[in-house]
C-alpha cells in the first residue's frame, strides 16, 4: 500500500457537488471520513463540511473535497465519484486498499 498517492476526485463528483452547493450562499466542503465499524471492519463517512486544520484539500470546479490526516492513509490512491444508478445517486469511493467490501457500499476491510 502506497501511503503517498492522494486520492482523486472524478469531474463528475466536482459537478455533482456544485450542483448541491449551487443555492446555498455558503457552499460546503463534502468531507470523505474512513471510521472503524461497519459490517466489514471500517466505513466510509460522507458529510458536507468545513475544512479543517490538516486537511488534504482537493479542488475542482469551485469545490473541495476534504479528508482529514487520520483518513488519509485509507484512501491513498482512492478515486472518489458520484454514480446514479436504479437504486439511487451517491458519492462513491472506489479504493484499491480495501480487500473486501460489503455490498452497502460504505464498508470495507484491509
Amino acid at each position: 500500500m502506497d501511503l503517498n498517492i492522494p486520492p482523486r476526485v472524478t469531474p463528475r463528483a466536482f459537478e455533482r457537488l456544485a450542483e448541491i452547493n449551487n443555492n446555498d450562499k455558503a457552499p460546503k466542503a463534502l468531507r470523505i471520513a474512513v471510521e472503524g465499524g461497519g459490517c466489514s471492519g471500517f466505513q466510509y463517512n460522507i458529510d458536507l463540511d468545513e475544512p479543517a486544520d490538516g486537511d488534504l484539500i482537493l479542488e475542482g470546479v469551485g469545490q473541495k473535497v476534504v479528508v482529514d490526516e487520520v483518513s488519509l492513509p485509507f484512501l491513498s490512491n482512492a478515486v472518489i465519484d458520484f454514480s446514479e444508478e436504479l437504486i439511487g445517486a451517491r458519492f462513491t469511493i472506489e479504493n484499491p486498499n480495501a480487500s473486501s467490501s460489503c455490498g452497502c457500499g460504505v464498508s470495507f476491510s484491509m
